[in-house]
């Protein structure tokens, strides 16, 4: 039996929920494919309609969603009624996204006999992968990157059903908003959950799953990528892993904002966040290093989602505890609770130690690394590993140059003068990186999260009959498209 935890006091929440065996797992994925065909068939304005439908259930069910999901997670309300209304705006979005039809990235190069040799009639679009998609949900966040996610939304909007593996760490959430998300779907099998660690196994090894996606750690991934290549057939694997997100202070930054930034960046939701500032690289300047005391002591820790988090994080921080501890917040209350601590390392120390000492620790932990010149910087950070962010804090662009040509090749998304944590949902958002922060070059949150779930198919010297509305001569939907070459309606 798998049961949810209080992480004030790790009692027990609800009633026991059964693991998913092989034989539920294969049912419940079969179901998921036998409606994904006629979910794909339906026209992008209807599913448009069917995502908004969704959102709008998430939206009155939020009372409930909350307070279920704090007796599991400890995150409170305000925190968890915003992500309920994160997790209806991104099916809201990706609602937009289908309506529009750019995602689809149509072409029409009609035939042209003058050239040599003569081209064909070709029309290429991007159409739904051909299965059901397993998502993996997340321990932090039980509603946008869990049940209800932006896997799930994405996944659904490009066409495809989805059968996700909930988290152990909000058992009883997952099963509430798995209920809410099937009675709001015109197919209630397109979306399925599972249940267990072996289900997972099975989920992931199943024929007619088609793609993955996961949000955890590194090692969580490496496994999950081990049992696709057990496959018969391999798919694809959507990770998003670790990161520590560097944050470099340059000479010009205002120090008493940087450090107040720096610690509400830090311990933001018990630093339990992928975009966790866990390393930050700063003047050698006494006012600076006081600063950061100072606001780092003005902070307090907090229970963790799980108890096997908690103790990774108290690993983590013993191994960072070769180099001075700088500072500390007051200790947490709650029986998985941590407390901050921010420990510093001039910038030869720390180079010295790499890599692992730049290795992610998971929660409000973070290196503060000291350097005398600007000029010493690029040939280090050009060690670090990939991130899914990087940060600029700086009040003159010029002085930033060198530093900014290395960190936009280590990281996915890069900040000038603003803190990681918060990840927008838009249009233009890219959250994904280089290894080990993800597995791809594809987001996890934004319109373009869509990619992961499509593939092209080009058609050539087609009757128009049979083509996709997508692609018939007359564009009867109105959709962008790039017709010989140029962009058109």
């Amino acid at each position: 039996m798998i049961y949810g935890h209080d992480p004030r006091t790790g009692a027990t929440v609800g009633a026991g929920l059964p693991e998913t065996d092989s034989a539920g797992v294969d049912s419940i994925v079969s179901a998921a494919a036998s409606a994904g065909a006629a979910w794909r068939a339906m026209p992008a304005a209807e599913r448009a309609v069917a995502l908004e439908a969704v959102a709008d259930a998430l939206t009155a069910h939020v009372d409930e969603l909350w307070q279920l999901a704090d007796q599991e997670t400890a995150l409170g309300e305000g925190r968890l009624r915003g992500e309920v209304a994160r997790a209806a705006g991104q099916f809201r979005l990706f609602a937009e996204v289908i309506r529009d039809g750019g995602y689809l990235e149509a072409i029409i190069d009609h035939a042209d006999a003058s050239l040599a040799p003569p081209r064909p009639d070709v029309r290429r679009m991007k159409r739904p992968l051909q299965g059901v998609v397993a998502v993996f949900a997340a321990s932090n966040f039980p509603f946008a990157f869990s049940v209800a996610g932006g896997d799930t939304a994405s996944a659904l909007a490009a066409g495809c059903p989805v059968v996700v593996k909930a988290h152990p760490g909000h058992p009883n959430t997952s099963e509430r908003v798995a209920k809410i998300l099937q009675e709001a779907l015109p197919y209630p099998e397109l979306l399925g959950l599972v249940q267990g660690m072996q289900a997972g196994v099975d989920l992931v090894q199943h024929p007619a799953v088609v793609a993955a996606g996961f949000t955890g750690s590194v090692a969580g991934g490496k496994a999950i990528q081990k049992l696709i290549d057990e496959r018969e057939v391999p798919i694809p694997f959507f990770g998003e892993l670790g990161s520590v997100n560097p944050v470099v202070v340059l000479p010009s930054a205002p120090a008493k904002e940087v450090a107040a930034g720096f610690a509400g960046s830090l311990t933001l939701g018990v630093g339990q966040f992928c975009t966790n500032p866990g390393l930050m690289f700063v003047p050698e300047d006494d006012e600076l290093r006081k600063a950061i005391v100072e606001a780092v002591e003005g902070t307090a820790g907090g229970p963790m989602l799980a108890e096997r988090i908690r103790d990774g994080y108290v690993g983590g921080v013993e191994r960072l505890g070769e180099l001075q501890l700088l500072a500390e917040g007051k200790a947490g209350e709650g029986h998985w609770a941590v407390t901050p601590k921010v420990f510093t390392a001039d910038l030869g120390t720390f180079a010295e130690k790499l890599p692992h000492i730049a290795d992610e620790c998971f929660g409000p932990a973070s290196i503060v690394v000291t350097y005398r010149d600007v000029s010493e910087l690029p040939s280090v950070l050009d060690r670090l590993e990939g991130s899914l962010t990087a940060t600029i804090h700086s009040s003159q662009p010029d002085e930033a140059a060198g530093v900014a040509e290395v960190l936009t090749k280590k990281a996915g998304r890069v900040i000038w003068n603003g803190w990681p944590t918060g990840v927008a949902v838009c249009w233009a958002m890219h959250h994904g990186g280089p290894w080990p922060s993800s597995t791809s070059t594809f987001t996890s949150v934004g319109a373009t999260a869509i990619d992961r779930w499509l593939a092209p198919t080009a058609y050539q010297d087609w009757p128009d009959a049979l083509l996709p509305d997508e692609l018939k001569e007359d564009n009867p939907l109105s959709i962008p498209r790039r017709v010989d070459g140029r962009l058109a309606l």
